[in-house]
């Protein structure tokens, strides 16, 4: 019996440590959730004047398109190592439902730096829109050179076509990077924010 009860302790002490028990009432998440939500809104809004100074044609192409997405994201580059990760929202232009989104990467390629960047995904049709944010979706290669330090630099990627129907462009925000990664690039939804 003793042992069944110390079976029964761990049992209980391993689950309330493992992260299913955040110790935070339900109340408490959904705020958290809430202002995360608002977070993400507030800088799709921001990365949206950004593109639009930038590329003013973005504008006409994202108020046509089914829905876009954008993300932001920091990958840092160690030698021959790279990680990025990032966070977002697909906005679909037809219902005017936010869905919000993860993403994650990790990559082996030459290269040093960090870089700070903006992600815009423009999507075409429902069926493109509706792969990348129910089934998530994957970028397999990269290969690129930005450079910004402060208000002194900048670096735009016009759009560019990534898969049939969906369009791409990236903003860099600060930070240094040289790189020729191949990467898998993974977007999926945010399990507590949908």
């Amino acid at each position: 019996m003793k042992i069944l009860k110390l079976l029964l302790a761990l049992a209980v002490a391993v689950f309330m440590l493992s992260g299913f028990w955040s110790g935070k009432s339900d109340k408490e998440k959904q705020a958290e959730n809430n202002e995360a939500r608002k977070e993400r809104q507030r800088t799709n809004t921001e990365t949206l004047k950004k593109l639009y100074k930038y590329a003013p044609e973005a504008k006409k192409m994202i108020a046509n398109a089914y829905g876009y997405a954008t993300f932001t994201n920091v990958g840092v580059n160690l030698i021959i190592l790279s990680a990025e990760g990032g966070k977002g929202m697909a906005h679909n232009n037809r219902t005017g439902k936010n869905i919000y989104m993860n993403m994650g990467s990790g990559g082996v390629g030459f290269g040093l730096g960090v870089k700070d960047f903006r992600a815009i995904f423009i999507f075409e049709n429902k069926k493109v829109f509706d792969s990348f944010v129910n089934s998530g979706w994957e970028a397999n290669a990269q290969a690129d050179a930005a450079a910004k330090a402060g208000e002194d630099g900048g670096a735009l990627n016009a759009a560019i076509t990534v898969a049939p129907g969906i369009r791409l462009y990236k903003l860099t925000q600060n930070g240094l990077a040289i790189q020729a990664t191949i990467q898998g690039t993974k977007y999926w939804k945010d399990g507590d924010l949908n």
